[in-house]
């Protein structure tokens, strides 16, 4: 989610419930989830629309990225002088970037990237992270497996 994000307030239990049968099937329907949540089909087509439109939600399609021909993944960690975000931003704008945290600790940011080939990986380091005006040094941890990732932690 991006950072300037404003959430709209907690949401109700009706909407939570909404997005728990989302993210067990993104396909599901409407129909199927106005029967589990109580509501008729136009009523959770709006509700899906108004947490997708306020950023609470998306639906996406979850990639294998070395199905994709990404065959290298990595996280990279990027210490900063200066102001971190317009680095977070800079990062965030490169395509080879699917994921930019603010951290606390070691490093300033966590930057994941996917490349074709670690030849790929080595330029983008080199000529694009690291020649970004605070970026002070960057360490890379490349992928060897992925053992799990989730995005149905579920609703509180």
């Amino acid at each position: 989610m991006p950072r300037d994000h404003k959430p709209s307030g907690p949401l109700d239990d009706v909407s939570k419930a909404i997005i728990e049968q989302l993210q067990q099937d993104g396909r599901r329907s409407y129909a199927a989830i106005g029967k589990v949540v109580g509501l008729s089909e136009a009523a959770v087509r709006q509700r899906v629309q108004r947490l997708t439109e306020s950023g609470a939600m998306q639906i996406v399609a979850v990639t294998d990225p070395v199905e994709m021909g990404f065959a290298r993944q990595a996280m990279v960690g990027v210490r900063v002088v200066g102001s971190i975000d317009p680095v977070a931003d800079e990062l965030a704008a490169i395509p080879e970037v699917d994921y930019v945290v603010v951290t606390a600790g070691s490093y300033d940011i966590l930057a994941e990237v996917v490349c074709e080939s670690d030849s790929q990986l080595l330029e983008l380091v080199n000529e694009k992270l690291r020649t970004i005006d605070g970026v002070v040094a960057t360490e890379i941890f490349v992928y060897l497996r992925l053992q799990k990732q989730t995005y149905s932690w579920g609703v509180r």
